[in-house]
């Protein structure tokens, strides 16, 4: 969460406040194939105390998604729930790589800055610094020979 308090009365895209009727007119789709659907853990709607499902936007996307798969693109019921529970999974964890990715840039923030402060803690005066100068100049070295008499 963003740290904000957060208006009970907000209502947001996960908020469930539309009866199985609504949900099946907004989403093209007969109130038993709603049913269905939650029976086979597709769209799990929210209850009310007495049982009663609410839908919420996001429910009512999935929904449509569910009903595009199965028409457009013929896929099986069980295919459209393992696509769900991949998205859902990758989702998952592109949120986690996000978290991570924040956790080693501020890890790193850290580091240079006690890396700034061991370096600034550094005593220059006790450890003389002399440029040492390389040369390219090629020494032979020959032997003498020895004279014979």
């Amino acid at each position: 969460m963003d740290g904000r308090r957060r208006n009970p009365y907000e209502l947001t895209e996960d908020t469930p406040v539309y009866v199985i009727s609504v949900a099946a007119q907004l989403s093209g789709l007969h109130p038993q194939t709603l049913r269905q659907y939650d029976r086979l853990g597709l769209v799990s709607p929210d209850r009310t105390a007495g049982r009663g499902r609410r839908y919420s936007a996001r429910d009512i996307e999935l929904l449509r998604q569910v009903q595009q798969l199965s028409q457009d693109e013929g896929i099986n019921l069980a295919g459209i729930k393992r696509i769900i529970e991949l998205e859902n999974q990758v989702a998952a964890l592109q949120s986690r790589v996000a978290e991570l990715q924040s956790a080693l840039e501020g890890a790193a923030a850290t580091m240079r800055q006690r890396e700034a402060a061991v370096h600034a803690s550094y005593r220059r005066d006790l450890v003389p610094y002399q440029e040492v100068q390389q040369t390219s100049a090629l020494v032979v070295w020959r032997p003498k020979r020895q004279q014979t008499d």
